[in-house]
């Protein structure tokens, strides 16, 4: 199907917790994204899956079948159950399924459709071709109608991470991710040319633009890692570390556009989430932020860094989903990958 001939607003992009037939996610194998420290990140996934399998059915992608055998032999020594585990053998260059998987979508009649929106390693990297053919093959293994999206016969880029949906009419985005001309994804696209692509495929009356995101994000401000829909009326909005002043303005100006957003005839609620102490390997700031939080259909998953904060947000997060398990996982490591859970991961709803 062709994205051009669909009629304007006739989908709506679920919100992440309303319930998933499945969880996707990409086995990592990639050991320059972890440069001298790979060797505990698998062992980090299969903590996730432990969490995921206990929570929905989650397909995994990995690239060759002795990765496959690898993996399951993990999980055997882990005693996780594989029961709700489904490998995929699929190339990938990355694990950051988040940003080159479909974002799936329902049609008027409650139908599920995959969207694909075209990958290309973050307009800031050269290895992304196996990641976007990747995302392909999930809508494929999904078994819905795939559309690819154009305009004017040219794929558009977007990435699951620069987007977050209230289910309900709502998108938000940074300025800084689609706006910006250091990273380009789509040269010469403009705020209304989006906030038409997203009322056409998202049902999206209403776009929220966030200044920008948070330090150490190679992928040029993400929404996901600075504020976060959590119901239809509230956001989480990450506060930086007192001692991380480089970031302040930024959250200054998104609090500031967040409330002055008005939704269905009243405010939206913004709670805050604290940030761990700034975090550096060799030099370089890494994107460590609670908000990259993953809400599954019985757990929440959320990242923590053995920061004091941790308790603090896993605490807020909590009072924000009392009817799922928060569950805190270790990312110190893992974000040295410049990502953490929400970006592994991609939701199909039912």
């Amino acid at each position: 199907m062709n994205a051009e001939t669909a009629p304007k607003s006739a989908y709506r992009w679920p919100a992440e917790w309303e319930e998933h037939a499945a969880t996707w996610v990409a086995w990592p194998h990639n050991e320059n994204d972890w440069p001298g420290k790979y060797a505990p990140i698998p062992w980090i996934y299969i903590e996730i899956l432990r969490w995921l399998a206990y929570s929905e059915k989650v397909h995994v992608l990995v690239p060759s079948e002795s990765c496959r055998k690898a993996a399951e032999r993990m999980l055997q020594q882990s005693h996780v159950s594989a029961d709700n585990i489904v490998f995929h053998i699929v190339a990938t260059n990355r694990s950051w399924v988040r940003d080159y998987a479909p974002i799936f979508v329902k049609d008027r009649s409650g139908n599920k459709i995959a969207l694909k929106w075209r990958f290309n390693g973050w307009a800031m990297y050269s290895d992304w071709q196996q990641d976007n053919a990747a995302g392909l093959r999930i809508g494929e293994l999904s078994r819905v109608p795939l559309i690819t999206v154009t305009n004017q016969g040219k794929e558009i880029v977007l990435e699951g991470g620069a987007i977050e949906s209230n289910g309900r009419g709502i998108v938000m985005t940074t300025e800084q991710c689609l706006l910006s001309t250091i990273q380009q994804r789509n040269p010469g696209y403009t705020r209304q040319d989006y906030e038409d692509l997203f009322a056409r495929w998202f049902g999206a009356s209403q776009v929220i633009w966030l200044a920008g995101g948070i330090s150490g994000d190679d992928t040029h401000g993400h929404i996901d890692d600075v504020a976060r829909f959590v119901s239809e009326r509230t956001v989480t909005l990450v506060k930086p570390h007192k001692y991380n002043q480089a970031d302040f303005s930024v959250y200054r100006e998104n609090l500031r556009r967040l409330q002055q957003v008005s939704f269905s005839g009243g405010p939206i609620n913004v709670v805050e989430l604290p940030s761990p102490e700034v975090r550096k390997f060799s030099g370089q700031v890494l994107p460590a932020s609670y908000a990259n939080f993953y809400i599954a259909n019985r757990v929440v998953l959320v990242p923590i860094f053995h920061d004091p904060a941790d308790r603090v947000a896993l605490n807020i997060l909590a009072d924000l989903f009392p009817n799922r398990e928060v569950v805190g996982i270790y990312c110190g490591d893992l974000v040295l990958g410049l990502g953490a859970l929400h970006c592994l991961t991609m939701q199909e709803p039912i």
